[in-house]
């Protein structure tokens, strides 16, 4: 039982900071973002690029997040100066995502054996391979979740939240809610970025279609989070993403121990959301009836 336990709570740490981008822009911009789905497949191209060139890991995570956001600029500028719809930028530069991936690592699959990670540098300190995948995503999603929540209590990040709140509001306290959009938007794609970088050096290689579905494993962690856990304050709700991230890879493992093909996980992770979603709907009809 450990020997699952430790893994799948692993995955949900590492996949969590994928769920705090989309919650950025899901929740608190109001912004229907695909970016993700090539931010994220950026983010282990950038990291695999460094590493197969023998520079730290942290560098390689850092230039990771770095052009992450980079990319999530670009999708608010097709939205905020083309006037390009939301989602139609956000698929833009997602389809961009792709070729520019390929370009950087010139091939579709780049493996990483033999090269130094994240997780490898922890097994120096005399921690086998899942102690040490542990530690680093606890760390990192301690220390990025602190971040964040200190960053959006600082005055541009309360504005970053109005921006997504009530951009009347904020237009007429005299902030420019195009530069706060561009902000979160490059916040949220770093941490997306960041995400691919782990989970890149986690699996040991890129590939470059390993964005495909990323926002919707996203969306699941942000609304099972939700559901489960609430939305009382911010902190609460960036503690719900965390925790819905790991719920969900909990809910993965179990299912494919039971015996699910994991062709499949596609269709049972969209399922999943669309019962996540319906269930505050069921629950509001349960209490009326019994009130009624």
């Amino acid at each position: 039982m450990i020997d699952l336990i430790i893994p799948t709570l692993s995955q949900g740490l590492l996949w969590s900071l994928l769920a705090l981008g989309v919650y950025i822009t899901f929740r608190v911009l109001d912004f229907a973002d695909m970016t993700v789905e090539g931010s994220f497949p950026l983010g282990a191209a950038i990291c695999v690029y460094f590493l197969i060139r023998d520079h730290h890991p942290l560098l390689a995570l850092l230039a990771a997040g770095l052009l992450g956001g980079v990319a999530g600029i670009v999708t608010g500028l097709l939205h905020t100066k083309l006037r390009i719809p939301s989602l139609l930028a956000g698929i833009l530069s997602m389809i961009a995502l792709y070729s520019v991936n390929l370009r950087i690592m010139g091939k579709a699959n780049v493996s990483l054996l033999g090269k130094e990670t994240a997780f490898t540098y922890m097994e120096t300190l005399g921690l086998d391979y899942a102690q040490s995948v542990f530690i680093v995503g606890l760390l990192a999603t301690v220390v990025i979740g602190t971040l964040i929540y200190w960053f959006f209590g600082t005055e541009i990040g309360a504005a970053i939240r109005a921006t997504g709140f009530n951009p009347q509001m904020i237009r007429a306290q005299g902030i420019d809610t195009n530069v706060m959009l561009l902000l979160g938007l490059f916040l949220s794609n770093a941490l997306t970025a960041m995400a691919g970088a782990f989970i890149g050096m986690n699996n040991g290689f890129f590939d470059v279609g390993m964005g495909v579905g990323t926002i919707v494993i996203g969306l699941a962690s942000v609304i099972i989070g939700e559901v489960l856990f609430g939305t009382r304050s911010f902190k609460n709700s960036l503690v719900s993403v965390i925790l819905g991230s790991i719920v969900y890879r909990f809910v993965i493992a179990i299912v494919l121990q039971m015996g699910m093909p994991p062709n499949d996980l596609k269709l049972f992770t969209s399922v999943l959301v669309v019962i996540a979603l319906a269930l505050p709907m069921m629950r509001d009809k349960v209490q009326r009836r019994k009130v009624g």
